[in-house]
């Protein structure tokens, strides 16, 4: 039995101010591509069951416009693989709040498709060999982890963060509270763990997988692109799985545009337009170019003088050929040069938020990684803004 295991389309994701000559936010439109693309590779493949991890839309209540795209693709799948089961399960993004607020997903199961959003669900296929328990995000107390004996495959299929998979920030050791850990999955049980939340494909066990989403749509692109690098993945795609024979093969999806973190520059020592120039010849030295793309140069220790100086014509040039180009200019950190004791580190506004935001109690449901990384993001950008004030008045 082969099947398809993909997660986290996002659909009506959006980002940035360009759009495309039809009105639709450019990143939205390539969100939906790279959707499409999935859907006609699993197509050509012809499974005998498709898993779809959750976080269908980026938001509760999607576009009109991003439900209709879902709408038209699903429907295209069911019609074109008619002996194949299909499987949804709701994540986080798709869940509402509240009890009173309605959400889109039941819409699907009128093509044919299960959908799976408010319990733990076994599902028998195939005469009975193979059974998927389907849990969605967000069921407390989880349910047992346990596989149906009577039957030759059993496969999990959850939407949840398991220990130790999402990059911790700063020095913390212990867990976020509410990730899954190993012991409780226990994936040599099953025949499969298919998992959707995080965006990057990655193994949690010899046969436990994130799939990663289709695109660049988590609330730090920048770090999801570096722990592709650094765990060797070729981008974004989705897993086929052959139960009977084992093979497992990532299939890649093209982007339509990249996400580049430009190798970073140091400003010490350097003036205005010396450092203009070391930024000119970063961007002019990327193969590829970066037109069209998402761009980010990381620039440290930069007096505000410094950036106040810098050649803001070029940078603005920049912002016009890619689609989102961000120069993070970073401060010098204080030093004590006044205290008891020896100099040191001056503990900044930032590690300051960090330790706050990694400390303080949360509502039970709210990821503490995503929410000290959307922490800094906004201080980060109070930042910029407050720079770019200084150095670009209107």
């Amino acid at each position: 039995m082969r099947f398809v295991h993909l997660s986290d389309l996002h659909l009506g994701y959006r980002q940035y101010q360009r759009q495309t000559p039809t009105g639709i936010n450019q990143r939205e439109a390539d969100v939906a591509a790279a959707f499409r693309k999935a859907i006609k590779m699993t197509i050509d493949l012809q499974p005998d069951l498709v898993l779809i991890g959750g976080d269908i839309f980026h938001n509760v209540r999607p576009t009109n416009p991003a439900i209709l795209h879902a709408f038209i693709e699903f429907s295209r799948l069911v019609e074109m693989l008619p002996d194949c089961e299909i499987i949804m399960i709701a994540g986080n993004h798709d869940l509402p709040r509240t009890s009173e607020t309605g959400f889109i997903l039941p819409l699907f199961n009128s093509l044919g498709i299960r959908v799976v959003t408010s319990e733990a669900t076994r599902i028998p296929l195939r005469g009975g060999e193979v059974s998927v328990l389907a849990i969605p995000y967000g069921i407390r107390p989880r349910p047992s982890y346990d596989p149906d004996p009577a039957f030759r495959h059993n496969i999990l299929f959850t939407h949840d963060e398991v220990e130790g998979v999402v990059r911790k920030f700063g020095t913390l050791a212990e867990r976020a509270v509410g990730d899954l850990t190993l012991e409780e999955l226990n994936p040599e049980r099953w025949s499969y763990v298919a998992l959707g939340h995080y965006h990057v494909y990655h193994s949690v066990a010899p046969n436990a997988y994130y799939s990663g989403s289709l695109d660049y749509t988590s609330t730090n692109i920048w770090g999801e692109a570096y722990e592709e690098i650094e765990k060797g993945v070729g981008g974004k795609g989705f897993i086929e799985h052959d139960l009977e024979t084992g093979k497992h093969t990532f299939h890649r999806i093209e982007p339509q545009r990249r996400v580049i973190n430009l190798p970073e520059l140091s400003a010490v020592g350097l003036t205005a337009e010396a450092l203009s120039v070391a930024i000119s010849k970063s961007v002019d030295s990327f193969k590829g170019g970066i037109e069209d793309q998402i761009v980010r140069l990381v620039v440290r220790d930069v007096p505000r003088h410094v950036l106040r100086d810098l050649d803001h014509k070029a940078i603005r040039e920049y912002k016009r050929r890619a689609l989102h180009f961000q120069l993070d200019a970073r401060r010098p950190q204080p030093i004590r040069t006044e205290a008891s004791g020896a100099p040191g580190r001056r503990t900044s506004l930032t590690d300051t938020v960090r330790a706050m935001l990694q400390t303080r109690a949360l509502t039970p449901g709210i990821n503490r990684e995503a929410l000290v990384d959307l922490g800094l993001r906004y201080l980060a950008e109070a930042d910029r803004r407050a720079s770019v004030m200084v150095v670009e008045p209107e």
